[in-house]
């Protein structure tokens, strides 16, 4: 059975070299200290998963994660960093980061977070190959293989979170999610994260895909539900 790849974007050698040392007991793991290394190591590699430090020398975390998505390269993404304020969490999950964890933190708990990604990720792609190629609703089109969405022919950018948000409720239109349901579907029941999360990516959802943000025309939102999709 072919060992997953972990690929460590860490300029911090003793926190890279503890990292390597979980982590080789389960996976093939490469790892940089420069972030422009790192960027250009994924591109070749496409690894399975990227752990990838904020501030990094030549090329920061946020700066490389955004790149990553703007070439639609979906590889989950979990930051590492000592920055705590809820909005650094907020921005990195904004570019399209799947997790985000604090320095410093326990090996343990970062393996069980690598798994529950590399779980979601697996189910994902599962997922992607039996789903209906295009949902329309309106002006809106969801292209579920090439994961591309238009509006009245136009494309949108959608950050990763976006899209499985999107995809999630378009394909259940009329069915209420609650908060805790849609964090648990997309972001995943081993995840350690706040549902702030939730709320702050189904607002900038809105920004992309509704003529009026204020008054949505596909996602609403039921006060003490939840949110739901109409037809």
């Amino acid at each position: 059975m072919n060992r997953e790849t972990v690929l460590i974007a860490e300029d911090e050698e003793d926190i890279r070299n503890i990292m390597t040392l979980y982590l080789k007991r389960e996976y093939n793991v490469l790892s940089f200290a420069n972030g422009e290394e790192a960027l250009a190591g994924i591109r070749e590699t496409k690894p399975d998963i990227v752990l990838l430090d904020i501030l990094l020398p030549g090329m920061n975390g946020y700066k490389i994660c955004e790149q990553l998505r703007a070439e639609k390269i979906h590889i989950p993404v979990l930051f590492l960093s000592a920055k705590r304020e809820q909005s650094d969490k907020i921005r990195g999950l904004e570019l399209g980061a799947d997790d985000y964890m604090t320095k410093p933190f326990d090996p343990g708990e970062l393996m069980a977070r690598v798994k529950a990604l590399l779980r979601r990720s697996k189910k994902q792609m599962e997922l992607k190959e039996n789903r209906i190629n295009l949902i329309k609703h309106g002006d809106l089109v969801i292209d579920t293989n090439r994961y591309v969405v238009t509006i009245s022919g136009e494309p949108i950018r959608l950050s990763t979170k976006e899209m499985q948000l999107l995809i999630l409720l378009a394909t259940n239109p009329q069915r209420i999610y609650s908060t805790e349901q849609l964090y648990d579907l997309i972001w995943g029941e081993d995840n350690y994260g706040d549902l702030k999360t939730v709320s702050v990516h189904i607002s900038t959802l809105r920004k992309k895909i509704e003529k009026n943000p204020s008054k949505p025309m596909y996602i609403i939102t039921l006060r003490g539900f939840g949110y739901k999709f109409l037809e």
